[in-house]
């Protein structure tokens, strides 16, 4: 399989022409047809043509062959991107801030449209005896504050996973990329699932501490009726009750949860990735229509999320207790919720929602890629010598 080369030297499976402007052809390529306008070349230009008034000719040619859509090697035309003068290069600081917005949106709009679900599942976790099963618990909410109370805390919830989101896919595709470079091709593609790890930790340490006052509000305004109504009343009050520590008393717990729940949804959603075109999809990746590719992205998104949601539950748990029991720390958590309900209170609705959730997330933030030109993250298995740069 034929593999092309990036800016940094690394290899792709992508061609160069599928991700790259016209104009950044041209200027590296200025001889070949792919970057050529219309078809002329330098090599193919209008002759002069004796007893003619060959200059004006030349020009209208010219001027004809500028105006008209250039065809790709192939005889077809080449598509510009939605803004084909800024046109974004593939790793560079616009390409990973572009990979910021994309997870600034899918988690953000995903976020607040489980709302629901999350409202329930805090009210399980802090008050048990109260909120006893999923429809029952979906009951009590309802009855007791209306179909409004099932969406408390949605605007914490919004702000709180766009600054996250941001963060966690952006510094992920960019540490991804630094960390290749720095071991090298050989060690990256064969330690690869530990440079996944790596980079999703590091991406969910740093994104956390823009969630970690939000999140605070979040579950005071959805487990505490009367708190407060939202996020523009609810972070004043908070502050006044606990200080501005108080909006980072759950970090280490959010921490213990994010981080694990971060490094299982990004390597398990890339290993199976790899295993769905490895052994379902019948023809490669880079033949694969944009909708197949998206459709991988959702089966694999959801897979990831079921594993996401069990190994990082405990500690969301503990995050629901602190940010509601003031003054409590995370042993008085553990020895009165016990070990059992630690692990399991809740569990089944969150893994719905963070299946669901994390599934809707790929399948946004991937579009948001194709959209722009990049190809869906992801290996597909086939390119073992350069496996980070077809992501």
């Amino acid at each position: 399989m034929e593999r092309y080369g990036d800016r940094t030297g690394r290899r792709s499976l992508l061609p160069e022409y599928l991700y790259s402007s016209r104009t950044a052809l041209l200027q590296r390529h200025p001889d070949s047809a792919i970057a050529s306008l219309g078809g002329v070349t330098q090599q193919q230009q209008p002759r002069r043509i004796a007893g003619t008034s060959s200059s004006f000719l030349l020009q209208k040619l010219q001027r004809r062959a500028a105006s008209s859509p250039s065809p790709s090697p192939a005889g077809g035309f080449m598509i510009p991107a939605p803004s084909e003068s800024g046109k974004i290069q593939m790793y560079s600081t616009e390409y990973f801030l572009m990979c910021g917005l994309g997870g600034l949106l899918c988690c953000g709009l995903t976020h607040t449209a489980v709302t629901p679900m999350d409202v329930v599942k805090c009210n399980m976790q802090i008050a048990p005896k109260k909120y006893t099963s999923i429809p029952g618990s979906f009951k009590i909410v309802v009855k007791e504050e209306g179909l409004r109370g099932l969406y408390r805390g949605w605007a914490p919830t919004f702000v709180g996973y766009c600054i996250q989101g941001a963060g966690k896919y952006g510094f992920y595709e960019y540490f991804k990329k630094r960390y290749a470079d720095a071991v090298g091709p050989e060690n990256a593609a064969q330690y690869k699932t530990l440079l996944f790890l790596g980079a999703s930790a590091s991406a969910e340490f740093i994104a956390d501490l823009g969630l970690c006052p939000f999140e605070a509000v979040k579950v005071r305004v959805q487990t505490q009726p009367g708190f407060a109504k939202g996020l523009a009343d609810g972070m004043p009050k908070l502050i006044a009750s606990d200080g501005f520590a108080g909006l980072y008393k759950g970090l280490v717990p959010l921490w213990g949860r994010q981080i694990p729940y971060t490094m299982m949804k990004f390597a398990t959603f890339e290993s199976t990735v790899e295993a769905l075109y490895k052994h379902l999809v019948p023809v490669p990746k880079s033949e694969c229509s944009s909708g197949t590719q998206l459709g991988v992205s959702f089966a694999a998104g959801y897979i990831a999320g079921i594993a996401c949601a069990i190994i990082s539950h405990p500690a969301d748990n503990l995050v629901s207790f602190l940010n509601n029991a003031k003054g409590a720390t995370v042993a008085q958590a553990v020895q009165e919720m016990g070990v059992t309900a630690l692990l399991t209170r809740g569990l089944p609705l969150r893994i719905v929602m963070i299946g669901t959730l994390t599934a809707a997330q790929w399948a946004i933030y991937d579009s948001f890629k194709v959209y722009y030109g990049f190809p869906t993250t992801g290996s597909s298995g086939d390119e073992h010598k350069a496996p980070l740069d077809q992501h």
